[in-house]
């Protein structure tokens, strides 16, 4: 019966310290990745605005375009506009009663109106094509900024990452050895904790009478259970699992 209890322990007691050095090593690989900090995040952010200042231009560039099909179709009027002008005054010459003077006249007279609007259509597209003109310039000098940066800031994250690859794949390794030494049940309730908690730590030691994740006191005799290691013991506060600071291979700094 003592031969079974001490076994039952030490199954205990090794899943405990496998856990927490799976632990150990995960809270290793997230130090990776805050050394990677926001380069991601930022990376992702500049492509995006790129993109988004590509299409703008190409919007500007397009609406020039338009701008400059439209003025070139009321070119077009106006000469239109002339030639109905110079026509209508060769048949003033000939008229024949006031009747028809009249109307040659009023033609000529829509006529000169349709080509003085045309030119004031001419003229504001010509500022509308300036100021869309301006607004390119403007946002391709945002657009060379973007660029710029965003090379300087893959350039680092490329290199944190080459730097960082071969040792996060080699904990990322030394991980997965150790989860085949934990019960199912238990690795399956860490990782969820893991998830849950904002430091990512779903183990924790004892320190100073109180839970080394979320600080709330222990019980006296809880600490005392948690020591002798013949089961996995949980904070009631926080979830976290605990254990005592001996097996975490730290001092007892009660």
């Amino acid at each position: 019966m003592a031969t079974e209890k001490k076994t039952e322990q030490n199954t205990v007691e090794q899943r405990l310290k496998s856990l927490y050095q799976l632990q150990t090593i995960l809270s290793e690989i997230d130090r990776i990745r805050t050394i990677r900090g926001e380069l991601p995040l930022e990376v992702k952010d500049l492509e995006d605005n790129i993109a988004g200042l590509h299409t703008r231009i190409d919007n500007y560039n397009r609406e020039v375009e338009e701008l400059k099909q439209k003025s070139a179709a009321e070119k077009e009027k106006i000469k239109n506009c002339e030639s109905l002008i110079a026509r209508y005054k060769e048949q003033l010459d000939n008229v024949r009663n006031n009747r028809e003077f009249d109307l040659l006249t009023k033609e000529v007279e829509f006529q000169t109106l349709e080509i003085e609007l045309a030119h004031k259509h001419i003229a504001d597209n010509a500022r509308a094509i300036e100021n869309k003109t301006a607004d390119i310039h403007s946002t391709q000098e945002r657009l060379d900024d973007h660029t710029h940066i965003l090379e300087e800031k893959k350039k680092e994250l490329d290199e944190i990452v080459n730097e960082t690859r071969q040792e996060e794949e080699t904990l990322r390794e030394k991980a997965k050895a150790l989860e085949p030494k934990i019960d199912e049940r238990t690795l399956t309730a860490f990782k969820r904790l893991r998830r849950n908690a904002h430091n990512g730590l779903g183990i924790v030691y004892v320190q100073r009478n109180a839970c080394g994740g979320c600080f709330n006191r222990i019980p006296p005799q809880k600490q005392m259970e948690i020591k002798m290691r013949k089961k996995i013991i949980v904070c009631e506060y926080c979830g976290r699992i605990l254990i005592d600071p001996a097996l975490a291979g730290v001092e007892n700094d009660a």
